[in-house]
């Protein structure tokens, strides 16, 4: 490797102090490198001067209310982590007590943060994410009183208006330990048999809003219930309590399939998969994916081998779900896979939904069924499914031309048709590609030839000339 690389083994020849020239020319003008030399320096003085020096940088960014720009947003994150990299990696290892507690000043430092900058790229709330789960490490070290934690939760939970301390309660379950719990869940039981205060009188708009939101009762009811209710379920997940997280719900709640199938999860993996049969039983409405998968699960834990394969081929003929037919195929004897799996493509083929079918086929994949359906029924290929027929039309295009070709005419189509006039510039890629093949269809059968095809269109659409442009 040249000596002239850029790499710590070349650096450390210039010697010490030709480094620290160089440190102190390459800080000028910059205040963020000199932020984290003045951070590396006090390190050297031990943690309490380091903390001193990461608690005025968090106070100072608590008090700015200045809006980040877009430009300064990726300086403001490599501020944050900085910060966050100090107190997890160089104070906490030292100590645990002081790092513990800068971390918990920095997380709820968070909101102040979040209120003048765009996070829609998430960049900043993954700084406090990654902040939040070293919470777990440092807490057993931090040799906190189990009653006096759990105090500081409540109040971190309570008022988390932007996710903050999200799952929080399972990262310190092990600190807080039954002692903690307990107290914390009794914070939380006086916390909803309190009544609530009365509240400011909000503008006329926003309690229409929030009329909106809530199922026709207090706004402000509802939205404590919701609170009580996560916070108690997860104590409850912490202390291994399935049937206090399971209260937690109404009985109509429980009727409801998804929730249905979160608490049978909890029943099942306490060992309970008959109970969690008999809630799953109990539901109202059309199943979905979870519940199908938990009952299943149930099926096959309490020896029903037999009923789980036929929920599983029932829900595939319902579906054409990839999953469910592939659990079915698994536990098959030899040659009596091959037969359902024959079975399986002649359903799909005769599918109600030609789109759905053609995915199922396209993934399995069974490209010889696909490019039969897609020939056989495609005056019900939907064209407005871009994202369906574009990736089926590349997998078939190689061996399967005529399939292509009808894929692509029913997107040419749709954009003609419906005058989608921001889909010409891919229906005229289409078009070529449909030409690019017509040397490799021998016969169109019912369909029209390439040659008779572009005529249709140029009949229907003559007028749509910046589709023709694009074309030639």
């Amino acid at each position: 490797m040249s000596k002239k690389t850029l790499n710590a083994a070349n650096l450390t020849t210039l010697g010490a102090e030709r480094l620290a020239d160089l440190l102190i020319e390459v800080a000028q003008g910059s205040a963020e490198i000199k932020r984290r030399l003045r951070l590396e320096l006090s390190h050297n003085l031990g943690p309490q001067e380091l903390a001193r020096d990461v608690r005025k940088r968090l106070a100072s960014l608590r008090k700015s209310t200045s809006h980040v720009s877009w430009r300064k947003r990726p300086a403001l994150v490599r501020d944050l982590a900085t910060q966050s990299q100090m107190i997890t990696e160089r104070i906490a290892p030292d100590d645990a007590v002081l790092g513990f507690d800068l971390l918990w000043d920095f997380l709820e430092m968070a909101p102040s943060v979040f209120e003048r900058v765009d996070d829609s790229r998430g960049d900043v709330g993954d700084v406090f994410r990654t902040a939040r789960a070293c919470l777990g490490t440092i807490a057993p070290r931090a040799m906190q009183d189990p009653q006096v934690l759990a105090e500081r939760v409540w109040d971190a939970v309570r008022d988390d208006g932007y996710g903050v301390f999200d799952g929080v309660i399972g990262l310190l379950a092990p600190t807080l330990d039954d002692a903690g719990l307990g107290h914390l869940k009794a914070l939380v039981t006086d916390f909803a048999d309190a009544p609530l205060p009365e509240p400011d009188e909000p503008h006329a708009a926003l309690r229409f809003l929030r009329d909106l939101r809530s199922s026709g009762g207090d706004y402000r009811a509802e939205q404590k219930a919701r609170l009580v209710r996560s916070i108690l379920q997860q104590i409850a997940d912490a202390q291994g309590d399935t049937d206090a997280y399971i209260a937690q719900y109404s009985e109509s709640e429980l009727s409801h399939p998804r929730v249905a199938a979160k608490a049978a999860r909890r029943l099942l993996d306490a060992g309970r998969a008959t109970e969690a049969l008999e809630l799953l039983g109990e539901v109202d409405g059309q199943a979905g994916e979870e519940w199908d998968q938990v009952y299943v699960d149930c099926l096959l834990a309490s020896g029903q081998t037999e009923a789980a394969q036929q929920h599983r081929w029932s829900r595939f003929t319902a579906t054409l779900d990839l999953s469910c037919l592939r659990d079915y195929l698994k536990v098959l004897p030899d040659f009596d896979d091959i037969e359902a799996e024959d079975r399986a493509t002649e359903h799909a083929l005769r599918f109600p939904d030609a789109m759905a079918a053609l995915v199922f086929l396209v993934n399995w994949p069974d490209l010889v069924s696909a490019a039969r359906l897609a020939e056989t029924r495609c005056e019900e290929l939907d064209g407005d499914c871009y994202e369906i027929l574009t990736p089926a039309a590349e997998a078939l295009r190689a061996r399967h031309p005529l399939a292509a070709v009808m894929c692509w005419r029913a997107m040419i189509d749709f954009a003609l048709t419906k005058g989608r006039a921001g889909r010409y510039g891919h229906a005229a890629d289409h078009l070529m590609d449909c030409a690019a093949l017509d040397g490799e269809i021998s016969d169109y059968g019912a369909q029209p030839s390439h040659l008779r095809y572009v005529e249709r269109l140029r009949a229907r659409h003559d007028r749509k000339t910046a589709f023709w442009s694009r074309v030639a």
